[in-house]
C-alpha cells in the first residue's frame, strides 16, 4: 500500500526566516523533512525527522548563545530541558500541519514571495533580497527553491490557522480592571524593624552541647562543598606577550593605521533640533532667550527625547554652516537657527572636547602591548591543532607542558573557588564543574585567545567540617538564630497588643483602661504602592502587608534575616480613571490576553493531537539526544 504520511522538508525555514507562532505556548514554526536517520514520531500523517529535531535543538542552543554570550554546553541544554522544549513545539507545530493539509488551508504566491524576499537570511549587504544568496543557502541546505518556497506556504498556512484560532480573544474588562485595580491599589501602613537592643536582656551564651546540637542540626550551613581535584595545562596571549618580537617599522605602521585615536581636533558635544521652516525656528530660539522653554522641552515638545538629537562629539566641518558659531562659543548654549539638508535647526553645545595630540612616542608602549597581544593570540590559534594531535596522540597534560609552551597547574575546584588565575575564567568554570574522570583531556576556548586542556583527577565529595574547626562560625550562627527567634517572640507579643487596642471598648475608668506601655514604636508610610514598597525594608516585608485584610491587622515578617512589624492604617482602592492608571490597564490587558490566547492555542493545539493522533518513537529520541553535542 502506497503511504499516505506526509513530509514537509527542512527546518531551515524557521531557522532562517525567523518565523512564529505568534509566540503563544512557547511554540515556534519548522518544517519537517524526511530524513535518512528516520524519525522522533508523528502526528497524524505529519513526520518529525530526527535531523529537524537535532537542528532545532541547536536553533535552541545558539539562541542562548546569543542571548548570553555564553556557549551552551550539552549538560546545560538537558539540565534546562532543552529537548523537551523543542519536542513540544515540533508536535505542536506538526499538529498545526497536518490540520492544515486536512483543511485545505493554504496561500498564494505573493504571500510566498514576500516571506521569502523578506527574510534577513537571504538579504545581501544592501539589506536588498540576494537571489545569488538565496540559491546558495538553499544549496547548503540540499534544497530547491520550489521544495523550500513549498515549506514557506505551509509556514503561512499554519499561521493562518493559529490566527484563526486566538483572533479576536481578549482578556475580559472585569478581569482586567479587577488585576489593574489589585496592581495600582495603595496602602497606609505602619512598621517597626525589631532590633537586639529591644530586648529585656540580652541573649546568653550557649554551652558547648547546645552548640554541637545545633551544628549537627544544621549540617548544611557547616559542610564543605565538592572538591573536585584538577590538573589542566593552559597558555593565554599574556604568557606568549613578552616573547613576541615587534620592530619600529611594524608599531609606526599601526600608529599611523590608527591615527584618529592619536591625532584629532577640538571637538564639541552637540545636539541638533530641526524644525519644519524657519519661522518656527525663530519662534523657538525666541523662547529660549527669553527663558521661557530648555531645549529639552523644546524636543519633548517635538516628541523626541535628547538622545534622538544627540550628534555625539563632532568637528567644527561636521557642522557645516553652524560649524563656525557653535565652535565660537565658550561654554555650553544655543546657536542658531541655521539651514541643514533636513531644514532650519537649532544647535545646543554642551561640552568642548580638548584635540588629541599623543605622538609615536608616548603610543608606543600601548601599541606594542597591544600588538604583542594580537600576534600571540594568533601564535596560540596556528598552534593549537598541535597540541590537539598530542593529546590524540596519547601525551599527557604534563608532556604538554614539557613539549608546548603550554604551562601545567592544578586546582582544588568548587563552586566557592575564587575567579583568580585559570578560575578567572568561565569557559575552565564551566568545563571543570562537569568534567568526569571517564573524560579525555582535548583543547578548549578561552575568552581571551587562550587555551586549556584538564584532566579529572579525584572527587572530594561533601563532608561535615567538625565541629572544633566551625565553632566560631556556629556560635555566630546560634546567636543569630536565637536572637531572630527572640525578636519574633517580642513582635508577637506586641501584634497581640496592638490588635487588642484595636478591638477594645472604650474604658470606664483609669483602672479598666489600664494596659501594658509599648515597647516598639511604629513609624508611618503613607501610600505605599505594592510594587515600589517601603525605601530599606524587604520586599517581603511589603508584601505580607498587602495580605492583611482589614485596618488594624498587624503581621510579623522574618526577610532577609531581620525581623519586622507592620500594620495594616488604611487600603486606598486605585482610581482606574486616573491618567497614570492609562499605561498600568494597558499593560494588564496585553499580559492577560497573550495569557488567555496563549491557553486557547494549546488548548486547541492539544486537541489536535487527540484528534490526528500522536505517535513517539523513544528510541529514535534516546538516539538524538546522545548525539546534542
Amino acid at each position: 500500500m502506497t503511504s499516505l504520511r506526509t513530509k514537509g522538508k527542512s527546518t531551515v525555514v524557521w531557522i532562517l526566516m525567523g518565523m512564529l507562532l505568534l509566540g503563544l505556548g512557547g511554540f515556534g514554526v519548522t518544517t519537517f523533512s524526511g530524513s535518512a536517520s528516520g524519525e522522533i514520531g508523528a502526528v497524524g500523517d505529519t513526520e518529525i525527522g530526527t535531523d529537524d529535531y537535532l537542528r532545532a535543538i541547536r536553533s535552541e542552543m545558539q539562541g542562548f548563545s546569543a542571548q548570553t554570550g555564553q556557549n551552551m554546553t550539552a549538560e546545560q541544554a538537558r539540565a534546562l530541558g532543552v529537548p523537551q522544549t523543542v519536542q513540544a513545539r515540533l508536535f505542536a507545530a506538526a499538529a498545526l500541519e497536518d490540520e492544515a493539509r486536512r483543511l485545505g488551508v493554504s496561500v498564494g504566491d505573493e504571500a510566498v514571495l514576500r516571506q521569502v524576499t523578506g527574510a534577513p537570511g537571504f538579504q545581501g549587504a544592501g539589506g536588498s533580497f540576494d537571489a545569488a544568496r538565496y540559491n546558495d543557502v538553499l544549496r547548503n541546505e540540499g534544497l530547491s527553491a520550489a521544495q523550500f518556497e513549498e515549506d514557506v506556504r505551509m509556514d503561512e498556512a499554519r499561521l493562518m490557522l493559529q490566527r484563526a484560532v486566538v483572533g479576536g480573544v481578549s482578556a475580559p474588562p472585569t478581569l482586567r480592571d479587577r488585576t489593574a485595580g489589585w496592581v495600582l491599589e495603595r496602602r497606609d501602613l505602619s512598621w517597626a524593624e525589631l532590633k537586639a537592643d529591644q530586648l529585656a536582656t540580652p541573649v546568653a551564651a550557649p554551652d558547648e552541647e547546645t552548640l554541637k546540637a545545633w551544628h549537627a542540626a544544621n549540617g548544611a550551613r557547616f559542610t564543605a562543598p565538592e572538591i573536585r581535584k584538577i590538573t589542566y595545562a593552559w597558555l593565554t596571549p599574556d604568557m606568549l606577550a613578552e616573547t613576541v618580537q615587534l620592530d619600529e617599522t611594524a608599531l609606526r605602521d599601526l600608529y599611523q593605521a590608527r591615527i584618529a585615536e592619536f591625532q584629532q581636533p577640538e571637538r564639541r558635544m552637540v545636539e541638533r533640533l530641526v524644525f519644519q521652516d524657519e519661522a518656527a525656528a525663530q519662534a523657538a530660539k525666541a523662547r529660549l532667550d527669553a527663558g521661557q522653554a530648555t531645549f529639552e522641552q523644546l524636543a519633548n515638545e517635538r516628541g523626541l527625547q535628547l538622545a534622538d538629537i544627540d550628534l555625539g562629539e563632532t568637528t567644527e566641518a561636521d557642522l557645516g554652516a553652524a560649524g563656525p558659531a557653535v565652535f565660537a562659543l565658550t561654554q555650553p548654549g544655543v546657536v542658531g537657527p541655521f539651514a541643514t539638508d533636513l531644514g532650519p535647526a537649532l544647535f545646543s553645545m554642551n561640552a568642548i572636547l580638548d584635540p588629541v595630540n599623543i605622538p609615536f612616542e608616548e603610543a608606543q608602549d600601548d601599541l606594542r602591548a597591544e600588538a604583542a597581544a594580537d600576534r600571540a593570540k594568533r601564535l596560540i590559534e596556528e598552534q593549537a591543532p598541535q597540541f590537539e594531535d598530542l593529546l590524540a596522540g596519547g601525551a599527557s597534560l604534563e608532556d604538554l607542558a614539557k613539549d608546548t609552551p603550554m604551562e601545567v597547574g592544578s586546582i582544588e575546584f568548587s563552586a566557592e573557588t575564587p575567579s583568580d588565575g585559570i578560575a578567572a575564567y568561565q569557559a575552565f568554570r564551566e568545563r571543570a564543574a562537569s568534567l568526569t574522570d571517564k573524560d579525555f583531556p582535548q583543547i578548549y576556548q578561552l575568552d581571551d585567545g587562550g587555551v586549556f586542556a584538564l584532566r579529572l583527577d579525584q572527587v572530594v565529595p561533601p563532608a561535615l567540617i567538625p565541629f572544633d574547626k566551625v565553632r566560631e562560625l556556629v556560635l555566630t550562627d546560634w546567636t543569630a538564630a536565637e536572637t531572630r527567634r527572640q525578636l519574633k517572640a517580642l513582635a508577637e507579643e506586641e501584634k497581640m497588643r496592638l490588635e487588642s487596642d484595636a478591638t477594645a471598648e472604650p474604658a470606664a475608668d483609669a483602672t479598666t483602661a489600664a494596659r501594658p506601655t509599648a515597647t516598639i514604636t511604629l513609624a508611618p508610610a503613607a501610600d505605599v504602592e505594592r510594587d515600589t514598597g517601603i525605601e530599606g525594608v524587604p520586599g517581603d516585608v511589603t508584601a505580607a502587608a498587602f495580605r492583611l485584610k482589614a485596618p488594624g491587622e498587624t503581621a510579623v515578617v522574618e526577610a532577609d534575616g531581620r525581623v519586622f512589624l507592620i500594620r495594616l492604617d488604611a487600603t486606598r482602592a486605585a482610581d482606574l480613571t486616573a491618567d497614570e492608571a492609562v499605561p498600568v490597564i494597558e499593560g494588564v490587558t496585553r499580559r492577560l490576553t497573550d495569557s488567555v490566547r496563549s491557553d486557547l492555542f494549546e488548548a486547541y493545539v492539544r486537541a489536535l493531537q487527540a484528534t490526528h493522533g500522536v505517535r513517539l518513537n523513544s528510541a529514535a529520541i534516546a538516539a538524538a539526544n546522545a548525539r546534542i553535542q
